[in-house]
């Protein structure tokens, strides 16, 4: 019995590493994340639910371009190569000549609010979180859950845990910062103390002022791998079966929280 409720918690991990994976590179680059804005005279991104998201990314199915076919082939292929199973029907993702990826210092926005809510997930007490937020004025990074929960003097444990998984959607923007130089295979966790002290050696200023954001169709390329990893892992948890090729749940739905975290803005 105890080694069944192992396997269910392990499954359940992996499942969420990779919606969060996916979820947070098209954060960087189509905006679906709450980022944090200065007034201005131009229209703001408009945050996307799951379904507008899924009829995106079906509408690109009809017409897909070069450049995204090219791209699914690719992470197919590597994706064999690593023993995940995949299927040749599962939809293209955007591609770099249709999209308009973040600034740097939305992405580094997103970026301090992720670090502190996985901070407070692992334990930190409500005074010090504050004292944090107030440091690196991150009062305005949050996204409403994300808000909520830091708020929450007296969060739950299952709360803490969900949140403390936010540590992989920080790897990933550390990533498309410069600071981490590549994003693994998604079968172990991030190197959270090398993680958080990127943020703590630095203010927000020097945080941004030292980022090189990446080419937004590397973004592209890792988000598309993650996506697929994605559907594997939730197809493996279907059939009751152990996610293949020792994929982490918690990591391949991380992006997107390491990438589908935020596809609809409460979250």
């Amino acid at each position: 019995m105890q080694n069944e409720k192992c396997k269910i918690q392990n499954d359940k991990r992996q499942a969420a590493r990779c919606t969060v994976c996916f979820a947070l590179l098209l954060v960087i680059a189509l905006g679906f994340a709450a980022c944090d804005r200065k007034p201005s005279s131009e229209p703001k991104p408009q945050t996307m639910n799951k379904e507008e998201i899924k009829a995106k990314i079906m509408e690109k199915e009809v017409q897909p371009s070069a450049e995204a076919l090219a791209r699914k082939e690719k992470s197919i292929a590597q994706l064999k190569q690593k023993g995940v199973p995949t299927i040749e029907h599962l939809p293209v993702i955007e591609d770099s000549q249709s999209t308009e990826k973040r600034t740097k210092e939305e992405i580094a926005h997103r970026a301090v609010a992720l670090c502190l809510v996985a901070v407070k997930g692992e334990g930190l007490e409500q005074a010090p979180v504050q004292k944090l937020i107030k440091q690196y004025g991150a009062q305005d990074y949050f996204t409403p859950a994300e808000k909520k929960f830091i708020e929450n003097s007296a969060p739950t444990q299952q709360e803490r845990v969900q949140f403390s998984w936010r540590y992989e959607g920080y790897w990933v923007m550390l990533w498309a910062l410069g600071y981490v130089e590549t994003l693994e295979y998604p079968d172990k966790v991030c190197d959270v103390p090398k993680a958080v002290r990127f943020l703590h050696d630095n203010s927000t200023e020097d945080f941004i002022a030292k980022a090189k954001l990446r080419d937004l169709s590397g973004i592209f390329d890792e988000a598309d791998m993650i996506y697929r990893c994605d559907w594997a892992v939730v197809n493996a948890r279907l059939k009751k079966h152990n996610a293949p090729a020792a994929l982490l749940v918690h990591v391949t739905n991380q992006p997107v929280q390491r990438v589908m975290t935020f596809q609809d803005g409460t979250t």
